[in-house]
């Protein structure tokens, strides 16, 4: 029964974890440009460049693929979904049209695609040298 327990603990624990990961890492990556870009032309971009949005997805890497490779893919998936979706929805909540809402929920949706694909890549590629024959040990 403890055993159980603390196995629980321990997922509990990666998932929170990576909730405070993907918040920070949103507001590292995204929370300091507020500004949108004026172009030539009066039309309007931003407010957030390319390389900062890649940044972000290539650091959220780094906890997702760790979490996953602990066997902690649940706490990974919802953890960062979680994690993003509340930094986002804090980021985005003073526009008054209330269409940020919308990109919430559209930040929720890719989070839980993308996390869980890269969790089940990650899992089966561990399954598959466990496999083979490799060894794979925990961290």
């Amino acid at each position: 029964m403890e055993q159980r327990q603390a196995k629980v603990s321990h997922r509990l624990v990666s998932g929170v974890v990576a909730a405070v990961a993907a918040s920070a890492l949103w507001a590292a990556w995204l929370g300091w440009d507020q500004q949108r870009d004026v172009q030539p032309d009066g039309s309007t971009t931003g407010p957030y460049e390319v390389w900062q949005v890649v940044g972000l997805v290539l650091t959220l890497l780094v906890p997702v693929c760790w979490a996953a490779y602990r066997r902690h893919a649940v706490g990974a998936v919802l953890g960062v979904t979680a994690g993003l979706t509340a930094a986002a929805f804090y980021d985005w909540s003073d526009d008054s049209s209330g269409l940020f809402v919308v990109g919430v929920g559209m930040v929720m949706v890719g989070a839980l695609a993308v996390t869980t694909g890269v969790t089940a890549a990650v899992t089966g590629l561990i399954a598959a040298v466990g496999r083979k024959g490799g060894a794979v040990t925990g961290l």
